[in-house]
């Protein structure tokens, strides 16, 4: 069971990305298609669930993805961490499975499960034999409505989530810094709030708070699911409609209003100096627009400004800092485009030798400026684009891949239509744009984070 801390749209670049190498190869435009008898189908059940299957008839494997379309940045104010509490009570028992059934049943088979929660959906997945299918829908569909949640279990449970947020949370100063990072970075929006939870209020979740949020959220006319694999369109729908589709629809849920951000024009600074750091490092990140809430164009100019500045050892800031002046042991960008609303664009990097983490700075500051002044070439922009397009192409050859794309794109506000078009809106992005978006880099609204060693803290902090 995992709290995602990243929004989607980063996890699913580099899913791709990793998939493709690092190769600049162009991808066959018919490469982005699915052959028809492969073609994704979607429908819905009469309870509001809707249903994707993606056939893929190339190994008897299927996954089976159950996404809900709420995650931290839905939680009511004071009850952080409600969200990824309850994926962990999810795998506790129903009225009709004792606790543990579910997974004794998927590694009985040899299967494997897990879930995972981020800032704006839940999911729960398990990837098993063909056969297995109906099972698989048949628990997930009872623990959907049918959780027994006793005062023994809630209590129980936080303590292992609290434990989780001391060994992934407290033990980590690079995980410390990038809360207190997210928490200057948005002024206003629930993004500023940890996946996981602040502690003190993870230590006052209690039965009450689960199963209001239970009772709210997890209905079908709010959950997605994701089916990929060795399997057809109509014997998934036979499944589900013999499984979820038993399932009462809940109430209508209102849109998903948050508090959105005020116009940020000053910039900010957050250091941790802590003795466990050996060597300094630094984040600095904007608030940019996602790919729900930015212009036709906009939010993906900034994927490729992410790519060209940071996302690899052949763009701008690698050549830059770590080949040419050699004044950095690591650095790189990452934009978060899968979100609800407004996400955030960040960059990255660490001294090398006697370099100091200033140097750093100055010389990632200069290549966003160098951009924003300049623009790019032709040639990286292509480079770019290919290395994107055959990742895309890569991607459709992970099952779960596909899977997690699907699912996080329709519960974050997108469409089938958005996926399929997404290859092509990546090609069509101009020079111009990309210039654009360095351009709304100011660094007089930045945020900066610096990871110090406690006896640097005066020395190095600005």
């Amino acid at each position: 069971m995992i709290a995602s801390a990243r929004p989607v749209h980063a996890l699913l670049i580099a899913i791709m990305l990793a998939l493709a190498g690092p190769g600049d190869l162009l991808a066959d435009e018919a490469g982005t298609k699915a052959p028809a008898e492969n073609a994704v189908a979607s429908f819905e059940l009469d309870n509001g669930l809707q249903v994707v299957v993606i056939p893929d008839h190339r190994a008897p494997v299927v996954t089976h993805m159950l996404w809900y379309k709420v995650g931290s940045a839905d939680e009511q104010a004071g009850k952080s961490g409600i969200a990824h509490f309850f994926e962990h009570l999810m795998f506790k028992g129903t009225k009709n499975h004792p606790p543990g059934e579910f997974a004794t049943r998927v590694a009985e088979i040899g299967g494997q499960e897990n879930a995972f929660t981020s800032y704006d959906h839940t999911a729960y997945f398990q990837q098993v034999r063909p056969e297995a299918l109906k099972t698989m829908m048949s628990y997930e569909a009872d623990r959907m409505r049918n959780l027994v949640l006793t005062d023994e279990v809630i209590d129980v449970e936080r303590n292992v989530v609290l434990e989780e947020r001391r060994q992934r949370v407290e033990s980590s100063p690079g995980a410390l810094l990038g809360e207190e990072l997210d928490a200057t970075l948005y002024q206003n929006h629930p993004y500023r709030i940890p996946v996981i939870g602040w502690m003190h209020e993870i230590e006052a979740l209690n039965r009450d708070d689960a199963v209001a949020f239970y009772n709210r959220f997890y209905v079908p006319n709010n959950a997605v699911l994701v089916v990929a694999g060795d399997v057809e369109a109509e014997q998934v729908r036979a499944l589900a409609e013999a499984t979820y589709g038993k399932i009462a629809r809940g109430p209508d849920l209102s849109a998903r209003l948050r508090p959105q951000e005020p116009e940020q024009n000053t910039r900010r600074t957050v250091t941790l100096s802590d003795d466990r750091v050996s060597r300094p490092s630094l984040r600095m990140a904007w608030v940019v627009p996602s790919y729900e809430t930015g212009a036709p164009g906009e939010a993906e100019a900034l994927d490729l400004l992410s790519e060209i500045l940071g996302g690899g050892p052949r763009t701008r800031l690698y050549e830059e800092l770590v080949v040419r002046q050699g004044v950095a042991s690591s650095v790189g960008a990452y934009y978060q485009g899968d979100a609800v609303d407004d996400t955030s664009f960040e960059l990255y990097g660490a001294p090398r030798g006697q370099a100091a983490l200033e140097e750093v700075e100055d010389a990632i500051v200069a290549e966003i400026a160098k951009i924003a002044a300049e623009g790019v070439t032709e040639k990286e922009l292509a480079r770019a684009k290919r290395r994107y397009q055959r990742g895309y192409v890569f991607a459709r050859d992970s099952q779960s891949g596909m899977a997690r794309i699907y699912g996080t794109t329709l519960t974050t506000g997108g469409s089938i239509e958005d996926i399929n078009e997404w290859p092509a809106r990546i090609k069509a992005v101009s020079a111009e744009q990309v210039k654009q978006a360095a351009q709304a880099l100011d660094q007089g609204r930045a945020v900066v984070g610096y990871l110090l060693p406690a006896q640097s803290q005066e020395d190095d902090a600005r």
